[in-house]
């Protein structure tokens, strides 16, 4: 398995840069490997950022460049439906589906998919954490030896994308500064106690998560069955409990908003604790959905 660890040059997401970022490979699809025209003069930004959004862009999957050939920039289905729908992303639902998408890259972002959905401490450290990553690297047994400042700078960049800087910087950072990463928006991480440097996963309120993105995340891990088990949901990489850090209480919430819908029917009877999927839907189709209930305002 390939990992790919600190491949953001220690740049976090800006509010702004990934509408940017859409824009111009829609205008301009060669925008990173033209030679006649500087990609820092078109972004705006220094080369380091440059590199750090071409990597963020294709990591919560909202573009895709070819491995071989020339590396042009093309919007994914995802990256074009939230280009027309919330360009500026400006929703939690979008910010929730990008988490998704960034949450299980195993390989292009590994220390994000490790501490979503493989590292099981609720609080930790610096330390903790990069050395619970060092035995998972180590484990996974394909020889590479990761630098350690690469680990540690994956880490500070783990938690300048989820936890807002007024809360890390109290008193020196206004809440209106624009230097924040959106995903901060979504609360999954907190400070547990700031003398000790330890931080918390923390759980979303149920309300923020709209009951089609988090079926979209289902059906998309489902792979075609029609009945998952409430623990697989929960505790399974990559599914609904693990990306959003939900515990059972909250997720059973959600559940039940999208069983209003009839999407689903959870069975909780003989033994058995699955939902049931009432719809063929595909994951795209989730979020087509989704946008039309904003739209309309439900």
């Amino acid at each position: 398995m390939t990992m790919k660890f600190r491949a953001h040059d220690t740049f976090f997401i800006r509010k702004g840069w990934l509408s940017k970022g859409m824009e111009r490979i829609v205008e301009k699809p060669d925008l990173f490997v033209d030679k006649d025209e500087n990609p820092m003069d078109v972004l705006g930004i220094g080369s380091n950022m440059v590199k750090a959004l071409r990597y963020w862009l294709q990591a919560v999957e909202l573009t895709s460049e070819p491995n071989k050939g020339k590396r042009i920039q093309t919007l994914t289905k995802l990256g074009s439906q939230i280009y027309q729908k919330d360009r500026y992303i400006e929703e939690l639902g979008t910010l929730y589906l990008l988490q998704y998408k960034l949450a299980k890259q195993k390989e292009e972002a590994t220390a994000w998919y490790f501490f979503f959905n493989e590292f099981s401490m609720s609080e930790f450290t610096r330390e903790e954490f990069v050395q619970a990553l060092q035995n998972y690297i180590l484990m996974a047994d394909d020889g590479s030896s990761v630098a350690i400042r690469s680990l540690n700078d994956d880490f500070a960049c783990i938690i300048n994308t989820y936890l807002p800087r007024y809360k890390s910087n109290p008193g020196k950072v206004s809440p209106e500064n624009n230097i924040d990463c959106p995903f901060g928006e979504l609360g999954l991480i907190d400070i547990s106690n700031r003398k000790q440097k330890t931080y918390k996963k923390s759980i979303p309120a149920a309300s923020s998560l709209n009951p089609w993105v988090v079926l979209a995340v289902i059906v998309d891990q489902a792979e075609g069955r029609d009945e998952i088990g409430l623990n697989e949901l929960l505790t399974k990489p990559c599914n609904i409990g693990k990306v959003f850090n939900l515990d059972a209480i909250t997720m059973l919430d959600v559940l039940h908003e999208i069983e209003n819908l009839g999407l689903i029917k959870i069975i909780r009877t003989a033994g058995l604790d699955v939902i049931h999927l009432n719809t063929q839907l595909a994951f795209e189709d989730c979020v087509k959905k989704y946008y039309e209930t904003i739209d309309e305002g439900v």
